[in-house]
C-alpha cells in the first residue's frame, strides 16, 4: 500500500511502480483524488484517514508493505506505524523529522516482537546521507565526530514546503555525546565544497542526527544544508523571531502562500536536478576521512529507493526491528541506483 498516494512524492511513487509493473494499493484520506489517481493507473484504491483505528487495521489486514508518504510525519506517522504493529505490517515512510526517527526507534523492541521492520527515511532523506555516515564510519572505525552537508537543486514540493514552516520555531539540534542537544541563537554555518567550490551552509535539524547515529553509533553529529538565500535569512533569524513565524497567524499565511506555487518540480526540472553531498568524520587523534556523493535529485531518487526498499520488504528481506536503511541494507545500497557515485576526497583544513 502507498498511503499518501495523492501527494507530489506519493504520485512519483505510484508512476514507478506501475511503470515497473506492480500493482499497489493506492491510498489517502482525499476520495476524488484517490480514485483519480486509482483509475489512471488501473490500481485498487482505499479512502482511508488516519483516525480510525480499525479502519486502519482493516485496510491493512492483507497489506504485506506500508509505503507512508502522507506528511508533515509528525502528524501522520504515529497512527501508521501503530496500525503496523498492531496487524503485522513492515512500515516505511519518507520522513526526514528528528522527532519521528526519535519516537519511532523507540518502538524497536515493540517492532522486533511483531516480527516487523519499521524503516522511516526510504527517500532522499535519509538514504543517501545515511549510506555516507556508514561508508566513512567504515573507512575510519574510531570515529568520534561526523559531520554530513548536501546541496539538492530543482525545487521542492508542497509537502516539504509545509514540513519545513512547521519546524520554523523549533531551535537548530545537534549531537553531542550521543545526546540530542538544541542550540541557543544562530545556528553553526560552514563553507562545504560538493565538488564544485565552497559554499555557505547551515546547521539544521535533520533526520540523520538520529539515523546516523544509529547506524554508526559515532556520539558527535552535525548536519548541515545548503540553502536558498530566503531559507538561510529565516534560519539566521534569532529564535524569538522565529518563534513568530510559528504563531498561528503566520502559519497559516505561510502555508497558504506555499499552496500559491507549483506542488513540486516538473518532470523537466527533476531530470536537470541533482544532488550533492558530503562528509566528514574524524577520530580522537584527529584523523580524518572525507567523501562525497552524488545522486539523481532528490524526489526522483526518493521513489527509485522507496520502492527499492518496499520490494525488500515484500520479498522476505526486511530485518524486523527500528532500522535506518544502511543499517539494514548497507552502505553501498545507495550505489545500486543509476545516477550515483561515491568518491573519497581530501579533508578540509581542520575547523577545530
Amino acid at each position: 500500500m502507498i498511503y499518501g498516494a495523492n501527494g507530489y512524492t506519493g504520485q512519483l511513487v505510484v508512476r514507478l511502480a506501475t511503470e515497473r509493473g506492480w500493482c499497489p494499493i493506492v491510498a489517502g484520506r482525499n476520495a476524488a483524488a484517490i480514485g483519480a489517481l486509482a483509475a489512471r493507473y488501473n490500481v485498487p484504491y482505499c479512502v482511508l484517514g488516519l483516525e480510525d483505528a480499525s479502519a486502519l487495521d482493516s485496510a491493512l489486514h492483507d497489506v504485506s508493505v506500508v509505503l507512508h508518504c502522507a506528511g508533515p510525519f509528525a502528524h501522520t506517522s504515529r497512527p501508521m506505524a501503530e496500525a503496523c504493529l498492531r496487524t503485522r505490517t513492515h512500515y516505511l515512510d519518507i520522513t526526514g523529522e528528528v522527532a519521528v526517527f526519535e519516537a519511532l526507534a523507540l518502538r524497536d523492541m515493540q517492532a522486533r516482537a511483531a516480527g516487523i521492520m519499521l524503516l522511516p527515511g526510504a527517500g532522499f532523506d535519509v538514504v543517501p546521507s545515511d549510506c555516507l555516515a556508514l561508508y566513512l564510519k567504515q573507512q575510519l572505525p574510531g570515529a568520534q565526530r561526523l559531520k554530513l552537508a548536501f546541496q539538492a537543486t530543482g525545487g521542492v514540493s508542497w509537502g516539504t514546503a509545509t514540513t519545513a514552516v512547521e519546524h520554523l520555531g523549533s531551535p537548530t539540534m545537534v549531537r553531542r555525546g550521543g545526546k540530542l542537544v538544541p542550540l541557543a541563537g544562530a545556528p553553526p554555518t560552514r563553507r562545504i565544497d560538493f565538488g564544485r567550490g565552497p559554499v555557505a551552509t547551515t546547521a539544521i535539524a535533520w533526520g540523520d542526527l538520529v539515523t546516523a547515529y544509529w547506524s554508526t553509533g559515532i556520539p558527535h553529529i552535525e548536519v548541515y544544508a545548503a540553502l536558498g538565500g530566503a531559507a538561510q535569512g529565516v534560519m539566521m533569524l534569532t529564535q524569538p523571531l522565529r518563534s513568530l513565524l510559528a504563531g498561528r497567524v503566520a502559519q497559516a499565511l505561510l502555508k497558504r502562500l506555499i499552496r500559491t506555487q507549483p506542488p513540486g518540480p516538473s518532470d523537466a526540472t527533476r531530470a536537470q536536478g541533482q544532488s550533492l553531498l558530503w562528509g566528514e568524520a574524524e577520530d580522537a587523534t584527529g584523523k580524518r576521512h572525507c567523501a562525497r556523493l552524488r545522486t539523481p535529485e532528490a524526489y526522483t531518487l526518493t521513489a527509485h529507493t522507496a520502492l527499492a526498499l518496499a520490494e525488500r520488504a515484500m520479498n522476505g528481506g526486511a530485518v524486523p526491528g527500528f532500522q535506518t536503511p544502511a543499517q539494514a541494507y548497507g552502505a553501498d545500497f545507495i550505489l545500486d541506483f543509476p545516477g550515483v557515485t561515491r568518491k573519497d576526497i581530501p579533508c578540509p583544513p581542520s575547523s577545530h
